[in-house]
């Protein structure tokens, strides 16, 4: 049974989306594909268990049926560290990841296991990704964010550790690589990294729309309160801008499904945005959303223009620029329904690395 543990140099490399992209790829050349993240550090409670939410999002999107539970046997939750370095359970940790490893594995294939950082993430509680890849057998392959110096540095720290657990690293995938750099940066990180007897596997180029957010993941990751446009909040918002200046000049920097974000005692500006339409549409507004920042209302006549606008409107108590740090600072991840996004993960990865050459390596 073939089996690829997926890390990374850092948080917010990609590992999920190019485990999801690679799943969905194989599913085309497998009968049976599996997936496992044996330790996950973001989790939804599901059925009474806490499951990795990269777990659940897996299980959806690719009709993935290895048991919630086995997916995802390891939750650190709170205080989860403190706890064990009180009292070590390293062999009850072991044998757990172990047994739903077993589990997922049977009657699979091909089974992704994704890690949850760098080599060394998890080295605290004694299950480094390191550790975790050779406790289920299976060679690696490192993601990192483009680059050439720094991520060929981190890909050489990360491959010095795993090879440390005995582990082989397969080689490399350099991931959100920007389109106006991506032959130089391919060009150079490949002879780079080949100098250092490193497969480069794939270069994927930066697809801006998988680092948007929806309304709705504002919405939920945050603390602000939908006063109404419940029915719009899936849609993605392409851009933040903060209503600061005069009305008429900031209808000028306004582009289509963005989010507006100004106290809400800025009527000017809210009746500004109410009225600007998309061409040849005279019943879509052009932006995509509002928040009403510092915890104010506009008077009872705009807040009835608001209810009818139909748009995403959320209320914050901060002021506008902790508002747009919040939203600046949210880690985006793909959830079930963004199909769109997923197409496009497939799609790069399928266009952008050598798979051929990962079944070859495993």
């Amino acid at each position: 049974m073939r089996r690829i543990f997926i890390a990374a140099t850092k948080q917010n490399d990609g590992k999920t989306t190019v485990s999801l992209g690679l799943i969905r790829n194989f599913q085309e050349r497998f009968r049976k594909v599996g997936f496992i993240k044996p330790i996950g550090q973001r989790y939804l409670e599901e059925e009474g268990l806490k499951i990795d939410e990269d777990s659940i999002l897996i299980e959806e999107v690719c009709g993935i049926k290895c048991g919630l539970k086995d997916m995802s046997p390891i939750a650190v939750e709170k205080g989860f560290t403190e706890k064990y370095i009180s009292r070590p359970e390293k062999k009850s940790i072991s044998r757990r990841i172990k047994d739903s490893f077993q589990r997922v594995a049977k009657g699979n294939e091909l089974v992704i296991v994704e890690g949850t950082g760098h080599a060394g993430v998890g080295s605290v509680f004694d299950h480094s990704n390191a550790s975790v890849a050779r406790l289920v057998g299976s060679k690696v392959i490192i993601i990192s964010s483009g680059g050439i110096g720094r991520p060929i540095d981190e890909i050489i720290l990360n491959k010095a550790l795993f090879e440390k657990e005995g582990v082989k690293v397969l080689g490399v995938i350099i991931n959100k690589v920007l389109p106006g750099k991506f032959d130089k940066i391919n060009r150079l990180v490949r002879r780079g990294l080949e100098r250092q007897g490193i497969n480069v596997l794939g270069v994927i180029p930066y697809n801006p729309m998988l680092s948007r957010p929806t309304f709705e993941q504002v919405y939920e990751e945050t603390d602000f309160e939908l006063i109404s446009g419940k029915d719009y909040l899936e849609r993605p918002v392409s851009q933040v801008i903060v209503g600061a200046m005069e009305p008429e000049d900031a209808l000028k920097y306004i582009p289509d499904d963005c989010l507006v974000i100004t106290p809400g005692d800025r009527e000017d500006m809210l009746m500004a945005v109410l009225s600007c339409f998309r061409p040849g549409d005279s019943e879509q507004l052009k932006i995509g959303g509002i928040i009403l920042s510092c915890g104010i209302m506009p008077d009872p006549q705009v807040m009835s223009l608001l209810s009818k606008a139909k748009v995403p409107v959320l209320a914050a108590g901060e002021d506008t620029y902790e508002v747009a740090t919040t939203i600046h600072d949210l880690t985006v991840k793909i959830r079930p329904n963004d199909g769109e996004k997923i197409k496009a993960v497939v799609d790069l990865v399928k266009d952008n690395v050598d798979l051929d050459r990962i079944l070859k390596g495993i």
